[in-house]
């Protein structure tokens, strides 16, 4: 169907369709990480539906999946061995949830491959519209000034550093496992500055919309600003 933004940009509340607002308690209840909250699922939700805008697409399968994209995270973070990955978790846990509000077999396979897709280290290229919005929107979440608050937050969360100057190729290979794309070893040792220069200066390559690739090189212009304003003053430059 085509989409055209009207009552369903929501923030606070789902009020359009109860299963969604069904959907919203359910993740409400697995998530804690302050970097991944509620909040960043809702942005990332509203993100969604203005890339929709006047797109032929499923939204109810691009809703759905917005907000169950990252019910797992918690899993993940909580799992000491490093195997666990979100996306793939968090296809999985939406099963259930979506059964139990009566959604079809073939719709909740297509929400689990949109979710399964939205991770941009996991490498698994989305391959439908609704797919391809949804990894757009999580990144432009990492983007632009939301995305500088919520590196911090996530620096506070795992002891990490706010400023590291380190030499990329080495950091890659003693913290990343040696892939750029890897996941890291010791949160301690990581960074705002070292995340942009092995991920985030990238993530506009890998956008698929249009809305997207406009609005993410303008986020990037914005963080790579602030870090290197950030550079200046930790060097003590005036």
């Amino acid at each position: 169907m085509l989409y055209r933004k009207s009552l369903y940009l929501v923030t606070d509340s789902l009020k359009v369709d109860q299963r969604f607002q069904k959907i919203k308690e359910a993740v409400e209840e697995k998530l804690s990480c302050s970097a991944h909250d509620m909040s960043h699922v809702m942005r990332v939700y509203n993100l969604c539906l203005h890339l929709a805008e006047n797109e032929d697409l499923d939204l109810e399968v691009l809703q759905a999946a917005a907000l169950l994209h990252d019910i797992a995270r918690v899993k993940e973070d909580n799992d000491p061995s490093g195997k666990t990955d979100h996306a793939i978790s968090s296809a999985e846990m939406a099963v259930p949830i979506l059964k139990d509000l009566g959604f079809p077999k073939e719709k909740i396979k297509h929400i689990q491959d949109c979710i399964a897709s939205h991770r941009y280290r996991t490498g698994d290229d989305p391959k439908t519209k609704e797919a391809q919005i949804l990894f757009d929107a999580d990144k432009l979440d990492a983007l632009g000034a939301i995305g500088i608050a919520r590196s911090f937050v996530w620096v506070g969360r795992n002891n990490a550093k706010i400023y590291t100057n380190a030499d990329i190729e080495e950091y890659i290979k003693d913290n990343l496992g040696g892939d750029i794309n890897g996941r890291i070893q010791d949160k301690t040792k990581h960074s705002p500055q070292i995340e942009f220069k092995t991920k985030l200066k990238f993530l506009t390559e890998s956008l698929h919309t249009e809305k997207a690739k406009e609005a993410g090189k303008e986020r990037i212009e914005f963080y790579k600003n602030f870090l290197d304003r950030l550079e200046r003053e930790i060097n003590g430059d005036l």
